[in-house]
Parts: C-alpha cells; sequence; structure tokens
C-alpha cells in the first residue's frame, strides 16, 4: 500500500454539520443586521418615524460637528451598509467595523448615564455585538464562507476591524467644535 500525504493545497473538507455557533451567529447577524439597517433608513430617508437627514444634521450640528449633513449622510450610511453587511454576512469585518465606529460616535456624545431612555444601554449592545462579530467571524451560514479571502475568519480580520472603527470613530469625536 502506498501511503499518500494530503497536499495542503487540497480541497477544503465539507462543512461541518449545523451547529448551535452556526445558528447563533446566524440570529445575531440577522437581527443586529435588521435594527441596523432601520436605524440608517431612519437618519437617511426619514423611514419608520426617522428624523430623514435634516433632522439628523441638526442633531450633529448640536453635538459640534462640521458640516452636519455629511456627517448625517455619513452616519446614515454606515448604519444602512454596515447593517446590510451584518446582515448578509458580507465583508462582516468592514460591515462590523462601520457600526462600531457609529456606535463610538453616538456613546461619545449621548452619554447621560446607563439606562434608556436617555443612557447608553442600547448603543453599548449594539457596539458589543459588532465587535463580537467583528472576533468570531460571520459563521457558516453567510456570504463570506464563499469569498475564498474571508471564507476562514482570521482573528487579524476582526482585531483590523476594530482598531479601525476605534480610530475612525475618535477621529470624528476630535473634530467636534
Amino acid at each position: 500500500m502506498a501511503y499518500t500525504s494530503r497536499s495542503a493545497h487540497s480541497a477544503p473538507s465539507p462543512a461541518p454539520p449545523l451547529t448551535g455557533f452556526s445558528l447563533g451567529i446566524l440570529l445575531l447577524r440577522l437581527m443586529i443586521g435588521l435594527i441596523m439597517m432601520g436605524h440608517g433608513t431612519q437618519k437617511l430617508f426619514g423611514w419608520f418615524d426617522g428624523p430623514g437627514l435634516d433632522g439628523v444634521a441638526k442633531g450633529f450640528q448640536a453635538w459640534g460637528y462640521p458640516a452636519p449633513k455629511a456627517m448625517a449622510v455619513i452616519a446614515g450610511l454606515s448604519e444602512t451598509l454596515g447593517g446590510a453587511g451584518l446582515f448578509l454576512g458580507l465583508l462582516t469585518p468592514l460591515a462590523a467595523a462601520a457600526v462600531l465606529g457609529t456606535m463610538v460616535n453616538a456613546l461619545g456624545v449621548t452619554w447621560d448615564g446607563f439606562f434608556l431612555p436617555k443612557g447608553i444601554e442600547f448603543t453599548l449592545l449594539v457596539a458589543v455585538t459588532a465587535t463580537a462579530l467583528a472576533l468570531t467571524g460571520p459563521g457558516r451560514y453567510s456570504v463570506d464562507a464563499h469569498l475564498p479571502v474571508l471564507r476562514q475568519n482570521r482573528l487579524s480580520y476582526g482585531i483590523a476591524a476594530i482598531a479601525l472603527a476605534l480610530v475612525t470613530g475618535a477621529i470624528f469625536l476630535l473634530i467636534r467644535d
């Protein structure tokens, strides 16, 4: 009998059976993605009784941001596209970074206790969820699972995404008046 070694370049092994982890990550991604897409479209289009760009721009102006309308667009797009990416599991580290960066700013300007209605508990929950998804990856049921570069989630991608979000979020907070 001849011994054959398995090449490092051989076909990937079949996907493991459905696990609680796969289902849990899928559920988490779907819900946070929907929530963030909803919040983003409230900002961009005024959907779901949202304030729309003009209303959000007034908030950014009150918080001391330069170019408040542009900031409203950036926040709305970050939430909408980041939410869509998390929902689909598409470019998950970048999608998580978009959501986390937005939440860093929200935490910086709305800090007024912990509990709702004026507290940070919801914002903090979204930020931690985005951070967790950046670190764990999107799971088996995602678009990323079919992209060669992102098929195997690497911790380094998640760490880089978190760093990007924190640095970008901090820069936006620092440019305020």
